[in-house]
């Protein structure tokens, strides 16, 4: 597999990671995500393929077996001139004090990866213009995202929160949004034929119209398909032996260009095994 793109005005390379496998609950994968020599091999190959950063998904301290995952993943990528950040699952255990649990958890964050006094090695932290970027995956939507703007705004270091998908209600909190896999407002058919077109067409169209000043994260995957979660939904998108990734990977450039660069496009995503997202071991299934 050869670079996904190359020219010189496309958009910094990233790909979601996932550091859970080796735990019973999830699938076995064939390595166990607090491997090392796993970790350091997966960065190399996805430097290969001109993927510049992982954005990995992390619970806060309360999931150790990925935390610790993370911070073999931050170190690594230290001594191997990479990136990383984190795509923070926010915590829905308790709606109520959600608020609170998220800004503890993004304390613990800043003061174990990111700030100047980090416990594990911050340069290899992924940042923007200067600044550390926290990916927000919402869960319970019970979180006051604007609480949590003013705290993060406190450090000594503050981040850029970029958010999943476009949030009207909370635009002000954050810096920006990314695109997430989604088959568009037609939904998910029976023989997943729906890719996604529209669905980023839409999020280009809105990010230019009506947020032109905040950080726009273009997607791609390669299709999807839960079957093997459980927590399956039977979803499916076909791959299109190739295509939906190939197409995913390009649209962006009926909207961006020279003039106008999309600063990152995400992978989403490197190894999600249980979603049929992985493109780890390649993409190219005619399914």
């Amino acid at each position: 597999m050869n670079h996904f793109i190359g020219e010189a005005q496309d958009p910094t390379l990233l790909a979601d990671y996932q550091p859970w496998f080796g735990q019973p609950s999830h699938i076995d994968v064939g390595y166990s995500s607090l491997d090392r020599v796993k970790i350091e091999q997966q960065i190399d190959h996805a430097k290969q393929l001109g993927i510049a950063a992982f954005v990995v998904n992390w619970y806060g301290a309360r999931h150790d077996f990925e935390d610790k995952a993370y911070t073999l993943m931050q170190q690594a990528a230290a001594e191997k001139d990479f990136k990383v950040a984190l795509m923070y699952d926010e915590d829905e255990s308790n709606p109520a004090e959600s608020t609170d649990a998220v800004i503890v958890d993004l304390q613990y964050a800043y003061d174990r990866y990111i700030g100047p006094h980090a416990m594990i090695s911050r340069n290899s932290y992924l940042r923007y213009e200067g600044k550390p970027m926290i990916f927000i995956f919402p869960k319970g939507g019970h979180t006051d995202w604007n609480r949590v703007r003013q705290t993060v705004n406190s450090w000594g270091d503050p981040p850029l929160l970029i958010f999943k998908d476009i949030n009207q209600k909370y635009a002000d909190a954050f810096d920006g949004f990314y695109a997430w896999v989604n088959p568009g407002k037609a939904g998910w058919s029976a023989n997943g034929s729906d890719w996604g077109e529209d669905y980023l067409e839409n999020f280009y169209q809105t990010m230019i119209a009506k947020y032109p000043n905040k950080i726009a994260v273009g997607g791609a995957w390669p299709g999807f398909n839960d079957s093997r979660a459980s927590w399956s939904q039977n979803r499916h998108m076909s791959a299109r032996c190739g295509r939906t990734l190939d197409d995913t990977l390009r649209l962006f450039r009926r909207y961006y260009n020279q003039q106008r660069l999309l600063p990152f496009l995400m992978i989403e995503t490197w190894n999600d095994y249980e979603e049929g997202t992985a493109i780890e071991g390649g993409a190219g299934a005619c399914k």
